[in-house]
């Protein structure tokens, strides 16, 4: 008899997908006959290793019999006239469920793979020179890391009362060259700093913009900042 070890399925669905790719079966066509019966087949091994576990594989066994009784019954007719599917419910229910988990499993290979880096510290003594690797250019900055910080500026702006379509009074040339000069005084600043003379949201964006395409051209990049969404751009010697 075919056996399946109790730890590698977190529920009832889980099963079912293992039985639909193992026999390369449609899930849009279940064959509800031969999966009842290899669940069956499962479930009454569970009851013996762990009978409260077995719960939720007990409801899916009475669902999935349930599915059958109404197969052999004459098809049911909705409201427009087409044949109700007794199947359609617990297919929508694998496919979500398929959805999570192969989401799932890429998130941890992600993380798998993320543990594998050790950022160092003390950038201030690195060369300065251009460069067009943005992972030299984003030290330990991440595009969630960005998203935050460019949030948060929104944020911090007032609300406007009315909403009037009007032409942009700022260029993305003069935000650069914006960027540029703070940099002069000081080679490195705050982002949330930099946006504290924005007059309006348009001029953030703006800015924003700016920022993405020097750090793109290798002028400027990114680093990490001690506070909390923010982050610190400095300039980058071309020479």
């Amino acid at each position: 008899m075919y056996r399946i070890r109790l730890h590698e399925f977190e529920g009832p669905l889980d099963l079912l997908l293992f039985f639909l790719k193992r026999d390369e079966l449609d899930i849009y066509d279940i064959p509800i006959s031969k999966i009842t019966k290899e669940f069956m087949d499962y479930l009454h091994l569970l009851e013996q290793l762990d009978l409260e576990v077995a719960g939720d594989f007990i409801l899916m066994a009475a669902t999935l019999m349930q599915i059958k009784v109404k197969m052999l019954l004459p098809k049911e007719i909705d409201e427009k006239g087409e044949e109700i599917d007794p199947r359609a419910d617990l297919v929508r229910a694998l496919i979500e469920y398929k959805r999570y988990k192969e989401m799932s499993e890429e998130m941890s290979f992600m993380e798998s793979n993320m543990r594998k880096f050790n950022y160092r510290g003390n950038y201030e003594e690195d060369a300065k020179q251009a460069s067009n690797d943005y992972e030299v250019l984003l030290k330990n900055i991440t595009i969630y890391d960005l998203i935050k910080a460019f949030k948060k500026a929104l944020l911090d702006r007032p609300a406007e009362p009315v909403h009037q379509i009007k032409k942009w009074n700022v260029s993305i040339d003069e935000q650069m060259n914006y960027i540029n000069s703070k940099l002069k005084d000081s080679n490195n600043v705050s982002f949330l700093e930099l946006m504290i003379e924005m007059r309006d949201k348009i001029r953030i964006v703006v800015t924003f913009i700016a920022m993405l395409e020097m750090v793109k051209a290798g002028t400027i990049g990114l680093r990490e900042s001690i506070n909390l969404n923010d982050f610190i751009i400095y300039g980058i010697s071309n020479g």
